[in-house]
């Protein structure tokens, strides 16, 4: 692996803890609004069944993360339903009480702003490219001044497409005036920033933020495995030194 000319970098989960405070956000928001005869711990747990099951099919996927705030409203309604408790106007509430919460708590991961202004200083060039709802993912990038690293923004809900299809790759690489194996993509979602990528000849770096190890069975493995964001530097200063 050579050093790169130009980063393609997530943002969720890559540069900032998105969903770290997920379940902990859900038992707030069930405690902090009362369902008759269900307890909160008891909601969260189906809550979680089903959002398991709702995330787990691709193109449920998609269409979720593009209305996020409805999602979240569904998530609750289906998990009562399943309760014999059916009550939208609750789950609507508690729903919402989760997304103000998910996003009081929403944080850059140490040492984040550092490795990007480092990253600048070098006077490397870089595109954030991100899946979700325009508006959501906007409001993220503003709220932490992110925009000044990067050479380029692409957001899924802006554009009509987003990771996996090679399109989005392929528009950031024209953004970046690189060639793919001239250039690295960063993320933690293993299908969308290491295998796709991967088939267009871009260097993968997959954070693994809990340390699981890579998946069983994938059909490609990345350059490198870093564990947070920061540690990305010292990937490329060896890939340099390498060659």
């Amino acid at each position: 692996m050579k050093a790169p000319k130009a980063l393609l970098i997530d943002l969720d989960d890559t540069l900032l803890n998105y969903d770290g405070y997920s379940q902990q956000a859900w038992h707030e928001a069930c405690e902090a609004v009362s369902v008759d005869s269900v307890p909160a711990d008891v909601l969260v747990d189906e809550i979680i069944r089903y959002a398991g099951w709702y995330w787990s099919d691709a193109e449920r996927h998609r269409a979720g993360r593009n209305n996020l705030e409805e999602t979240r409203r569904l998530m609750v309604r289906e998990a009562l339903k399943n309760l014999g408790r059916p009550d939208d106007r609750i789950a609507n509430e508690i729903g919402d009480r989760y997304i103000a919460i998910r996003e009081e708590k929403l944080q850059l991961f140490p040492g984040t702003r550092e490795t990007l202004e480092r990253l600048k200083r070098k006077g490397m060039p870089m595109c954030l490219v991100t899946n979700g709802e325009a508006r959501l993912q906007r409001r993220k990038i503003e709220r932490f001044h992110l925009e000044p690293y990067f050479k380029g923004i692409l957001i899924e809900g802006e554009l009509g497409f987003g990771k996996p299809d090679e399109r989005v790759f392929k528009l950031a690489l024209e953004i970046l005036g690189t060639a793919a194996q001239d250039t690295w993509m960063i993320g933690d979602n293993y299908e969308w920033e290491v295998i796709a990528p991967r088939e267009l000849g871009m260097s993968t770096i997959w954070v693994d933020r809990h340390g699981n190890g890579l998946p069983a069975g994938v059909p490609a493995r990345p350059d490198a495995v870093i564990a947070v964001f920061s540690e990305l530097l010292e990937v490329i200063e060896a890939a340099g030194a390498d060659g």
